[in-house]
């Protein structure tokens, strides 16, 4: 079933990158999709920061994913050794279901890419923080180069969330976003707020990883 999700989601994120082509406008497309492409790293921040730290395998739905985020933290190299399809079908199943109702709704060029962008860059997130994981030599000549630039998260920044106090870079996409979110204790106060309001307290508190 992991390669079928991958695939219909694939298959999906091309409609709406082919709606988004089917105009004379090129920039404001352009731009909505590199306006996709950035709010997908906070997202991917969003969503990491807070399957890291709240619910377990027990939880509804998505109890399998934050079951494999706590294995990662245990043994990180583990998200190293998955097919691509194997590790990309938690968020490719959840992509198809927002994507397939905006693809056949809507004909706006402009929507379609913010969308294709957006949720394209957020389901391979899970794989751009693999390949933050494997060594150098083992990945594509491409991935590297654009680890290098920028538009991937590196290694050497990713390599941050891992370390003391183990409560900050958790953007997966290009890492944009951590430098500010870090300098604002974003997160940090997110937990405290959520502490104070429902006495939950998130693994990160534990200071161990």
């Amino acid at each position: 079933m992991a390669p079928t999700w991958v695939h219909f989601c694939v298959n999906f994120l091309c409609i709406s990158l082919i709606g988004a082509t089917n105009s004379n406008m090129w920039l404001k497309p352009v731009l909505a999709g590199l306006f996709g492409y950035i709010l997908a790293d906070l997202a991917t921040g969003i969503f990491h920061w807070a399957f890291d730290n709240y619910g377990d395998v027990s939880t509804p739905f998505v109890g399998y994913i934050i079951g494999a985020f706590l294995n990662h933290h245990q043994r990180p190299s583990l998200s190293t050794m998955n097919q691509f399809a194997n590790l990309n079908y938690p968020l490719a199943q959840a992509t198809v279901f927002v994507l397939l109702p905006i693809d056949f709704a809507n004909n706006d060029p402009i929507l379609h890419a913010f969308v294709g962008s957006f949720f394209g860059w957020f389901m391979c997130s899970l794989q751009i923080h693999a390949w933050a994981h494997t060594e150098k030599d083992r990945l594509p000549r491409l991935v590297v180069v654009l680890q290098e630039i920028g538009v991937l998260a590196s290694p050497a920044k990713h390599a941050l969330h891992h370390r003391p106090p183990y409560n900050n870079s958790y953007c997966m996409v290009s890492g944009v976003w951590n430098e500010l979110l870090n300098k604002l204790k974003v997160f940090e106060a997110m937990e405290m707020l959520l502490f104070q309001m429902f006495s939950v307290t998130p693994r990160s508190w534990s200071n161990k990883d």
